[in-house]
């Protein structure tokens, strides 16, 4: 609602330490540096958008944990037959996530995607997780026939990309904040890809994000990203998930699953908690 001439512009306060991600996503924006350096000293991520008003950087502090050096040197020497087990466990998760969420939303029969989820290997040698979404995305949106999915891909890929978005900032914040390097990737490898990491570890929560856009389609029309849309995406971090045996944010339990993750790599246990649906 646009304030009437004679009123003036209502402004609101919020404590910095309760602030987990700030979305800029206007040109005209102006933010002080003192104001960044107090964002990222609080361990905040700060996100900037395009004139497209897609999420494009990503800004994290420098130093997220007390024993940053000891995290990093763990993560650094963990071994190939570590890592490999790791991404076993993600993809196992995201398919049953997966599976979950269609049976909830459409009913479909995923007996098939259990068996997939069962039946990964180690490093996900046979691409199981491939073949779940071949599976996933063509019963996902049953009014959409032949859905792609797609980053330059029509409705509602731009819906999804924005929404992974994020939550790729959730994950990313949390490896920072439990001392670990989100460039150094348990699977993915890319010399361009600065948070190869936090792709990997966001696998198993993609499906809070997909069930939140099929919600969002159900109660707006617009196939363009309008305020309203962006303001249901943004809710990401608040999404309840279930996680360790208790229900909780989305933006704490990636703490829960990045802490774990970081004893791993101590070689203090052997499996990653993630979320299920």
């Amino acid at each position: 609602m646009e304030p009437h001439d004679n009123e003036p512009e209502k402004q609101a306060t919020i404590p910095i330490e309760d602030i987990g991600i700030v979305v800029l996503d206007h040109r005209q924006i102006t933010l002080t540096h003192g104001v960044m350096a107090a964002l990222l000293d609080n361990n905040a991520s700060v996100v900037t958008c395009n004139e497209a008003h897609m999420p494009v950087g990503l800004m994290l502090p420098l130093e997220g944990h007390t024993v940053q050096q000891e995290r990093f040197q763990d993560q650094l020497n963990s071994s190939v037959p570590l890592r490999k087990q790791l991404w076993q466990q993600t993809v196992q998760q995201k398919i049953r996530n997966q599976a979950a969420l269609l049976a909830e939303l459409h009913g479909v029969e995923v007996g098939n995607m259990k068996r997939w989820a069962g039946e990964v290997l180690s490093g996900d040698s046979t691409n199981l997780e491939g073949r779940a979404a071949a599976f996933y995305w063509s019963k996902m949106f049953p009014t959409i026939p032949d859905f792609t999915r797609s980053r330059d891909g029509d409705y509602p890929n731009a819906l999804l990309n924005y929404g992974y978005a994020i939550l790729r900032a959730v994950i990313a914040r949390a490896l920072v904040s439990s001392g670990l390097l989100p460039t150094l990737g348990i699977h993915h490898h890319n010399r361009y890809n600065a948070y190869c990491l936090a792709d990997d570890i966001m696998e198993p929560y993609r499906p809070y994000v997909d069930r939140l856009v099929v919600q969002t389609m159900s109660e707006c029309c617009d196939i363009d990203i309008t305020t309203a849309i962006k303001s249901r995406l943004l809710t990401v971090p608040t999404l309840e998930v279930y996680i360790g045996g208790q229900r909780s944010p989305l933006m704490v339990a990636a703490s829960q699953t990045t802490a774990s993750l970081a004893r791993c790599f101590a070689g203090e246990s052997r499996r990653v908690a993630y979320p299920e649906m």
